[in-house]
């Protein structure tokens, strides 16, 4: 029961009190040149980018999304879930890590740049509680993950993200409701515990989708 309502007061805070990031702060920088990300997918991100850094100045990611992400328009949303109109295992973005950092469950994630992929968490006693939503998106060794218009099933999608993590389970970045922030790209704190990064995505439908993405912080499960 005590863990059940920890979990319960983390939601409410989050809903209640997000705010500006304290000293941190988004950038827009130019294209990935990172070597280690194929050639096929750099060439599918937009030019630009965004780098998150913390208080310090010192760099927490730096995140590329797909130039045009394929939405399914008129989807019917699964109950918790956010981004209804996003097919799983589909290529969202890549983030490069410069310093060693930790996916959301906690596991620890080296340097280096990742493909993100799109992926609802199973509805089952494992996952229950970690996040107000099913929707997340799991990191893939950049090396590793070359076709940009790859579809995964989710036990293949589970084992090339474990790779990112070392573990037999997969690496993944929490996503999070947008809505009602009204001045993107910004980066914003939810309950002092989560660092999440705001930001429109261009869509094949010619428009735009935000997506709030949390970059650093550890669920408490």
């Amino acid at each position: 029961m005590r863990r059940s309502h920890t979990i319960a007061l983390i939601l409410l805070l989050e809903f209640i009190c997000p705010t500006l990031a304290q000293g941190s702060r988004v950038e827009i920088i130019g294209p990935l040149t990172a070597s280690s990300v194929p050639e096929s997918v750099q060439k599918a991100l937009e030019p630009k980018g965004y780098r998150v850094l913390q208080s310090d100045g010192r760099v927490i990611c730096e995140l590329w999304f797909r130039a045009a992400v394929p939405i399914q328009a008129g989807k019917t949303a699964e109950p918790d879930v956010v981004y209804a109109g996003l097919e799983e295992s589909t290529l969202i973005g890549v983030i490069v890590f410069p310093q060693p950092t930790t996916d959301y469950r906690g596991q620890a994630i080296k340097p280096g740049a990742y493909t993100l992929r799109y992926a609802l968490y199973p509805v089952d006693g494992n996952h229950m509680g970690i996040a107000p939503n099913r929707d997340f998106l799991l990191l893939i060794p950049a090396e590793l993950d070359p076709e940009v218009a790859a579809r995964y099933a989710f036990e293949d999608l589970v084992k090339l993200s474990a790779k990112a993590a070392g573990t037999n389970h997969p690496a993944g970045l929490s996503l999070r409701s947008a809505g009602g922030y009204q001045t993107i790209p910004t980066v914003v704190e939810l309950a002092s515990r989560y660092t999440l990064l705001v930001a429109p995505v261009k869509t094949t439908t010619g428009g735009e989708l935000t997506l709030a993405l949390i970059v650093r912080g550890i669920a408490e499960l």
